[in-house]
Formats: C-alpha cells, structure tokens, sequence
C-alpha cells in the first residue's frame, strides 16, 4: 500500500496507528458486507469486527456510505501506475478500463455496495467521488496519450459510469462489464 494511503484519510493526515485503526475498519467492512450485504452493514458493526469503539470509527468515518466509498477509493488508489507510450492507445484504455471495472468485480456484496455509497450525498462521499473521478480521468488520459482528443477522454469517462452503474443495478456483471468497456475502447480509437 502506498505511503499516500497510510497518512491521508479522506479529512485528515493519520499517524501510524490512526492508519493503522482505518486499514483495521475498512477491511471489516468488506467481511461485514461479504456476510450481512449492503443493507446489513453498519458502522458500529464494522466497528466490533475491527476491535475499536463505534465513536472510533466514527471519527474516521460519517457513514457507511464514506466507509464503504474509503474502501474503493484505498484500491484504486493501489493499483499499479498506466504506463506512457507502451503499445496502441485503445489497448493501454482498454486495459485501464478492464482493471478499474474489475476492481471490486470479484467480491459481489462490495461491488454492489460501492455502487451504492459513490452515489451518497455526504460532503466526505463527495469528496472521495471527486477524487475518484479525478484518478480515473488522469489513468485514462495518460492511456490515450498527450495528444488525446478531450471529447473522446469525456465519453470514457461517461462509459465507464455508466458502465459501473448498469453493473451495480444487477443488469450484468463485473466482468461483463469490463469486457464491453473493452468494446467502447477499441470503438473509439483507431488502431
């Protein structure tokens, strides 16, 4: 995990073992949603299952929604730099498109649950959305290159929304989704 996660939590800068106790309840959060799902899960569950008081998580966390939305914000924020210049644009996009659908693609509950809390309305959900989306447009944007053409950046951006939103409602899956994001790259860029 990268040193940025470890000190920087959605509202403030974190010692070690404040780092320490937000790792702790954002990985019981994906063991609560494996067995108890999106509706089933609370704060203070989360709280138990990671060894700390509810006030504690509450500190670092305002809802489930932040919580959960923490959860895809510390993996995307892992995943491995895009590289610059390897290879055709539309297969480095097609490949940053597939890794970021199938972020969570493995774990049901969590995907589902991710869908859900990214459309919460509290200031630190917006937050981690924005910075989301800020890190989604700049993985993309480095696949197409410098030259990349602003309208066709802007329609990815609106087909992976999209895309994680048809998943999220159970229209299809993760996967599948990634497969036809994969599409809508090589649609999009010439070879």
């Amino acid at each position: 995990m990268s040193s940025e996660l470890a000190t920087e939590p959605t509202r403030r800068r974190l010692t070690g073992r404040q780092a320490d106790t937000v790792r702790r309840l954002t990985e019981a959060a994906v063991a609560e949603l494996r067995d108890h799902g999106y509706d089933g899960l609370t704060v203070r569950n989360v709280a138990r299952r990671a060894g700390v008081a509810p006030a504690t998580a509450y500190t670092y966390f305002t809802s489930k929604n932040h919580l959960i939305t923490e959860v895809f914000w510390r993996r995307l924020s892992a995943l491995p730099p895009v590289e610059r210049g390897t290879g055709p644009a539309r297969e480095r996009v097609a490949s940053v498109l597939r890794e970021v659908a199938l972020l969570v693609s493995d774990e049901p509950e969590l995907a589902a649950a991710c869908t859900a809390a990214m459309l919460g309305s509290d200031p630190d959900v917006r937050e981690l959305r924005q910075r989301i989306g800020v890190r989604i447009r700049e993985r993309l944007r480095t696949a197409l290159g410098d030259d990349a053409d602003p309208r066709v950046l802007g329609a990815l951006e609106i087909a992976y929304a999209g895309a994680l939103v048809h998943a999220g409602m159970g229209h299809t899956s993760y996967a599948r989704m990634a497969d036809r994001l994969t599409e809508i790259a090589e649609l999009m860029l010439p070879e």
